[in-house]
């Protein structure tokens, strides 16, 4: 979340055959749509194997990611989680100081 308005990406980018149908489009702020791209997977920079990005549609948001005590940075919890917090930039500072913001406000972190 960064309070960018939501676009519609798709899960599996058209550019590797993904098609326009719900199954393959997810709502996602601008930034981490542009992040994404083209890619489907990343590396983990723990281990630095390659492995899927996160899917909301196939997978637990809490099995892949925590916030922080200050509830300002996400903590991948797997592979995945770690690979997609990088690859997007969800800790970048812009989303730190407004999940800061918006914790100080009462808005976040969002019900799961």
């Amino acid at each position: 979340m960064s309070g960018i308005p939501l676009t519609i990406e798709h899960l599996t980018p058209k550019a590797r055959g993904g098609q326009d149908d719900e199954e393959n489009l997810w709502l996602s702020c601008r930034l981490c749509n542009e992040a994404k791209g083209v890619l489907t997977e990343a590396a983990d920079p723990q281990t630095g194997v390659s492995v899927p990005l996160y899917n909301p549609r196939a997978q637990t948001w809490k099995e892949h990611f925590a916030w922080d005590e200050q509830n300002t940075h996400l903590i991948g919890l797997t592979a995945v989680g770690r690979a997609t917090i990088q690859a997007l930039s969800l800790n970048d500072e812009l989303r730190v100081r407004a999940r800061a913001i918006w914790t100080q406000a009462g808005y976040h972190p969002p019900e799961p």
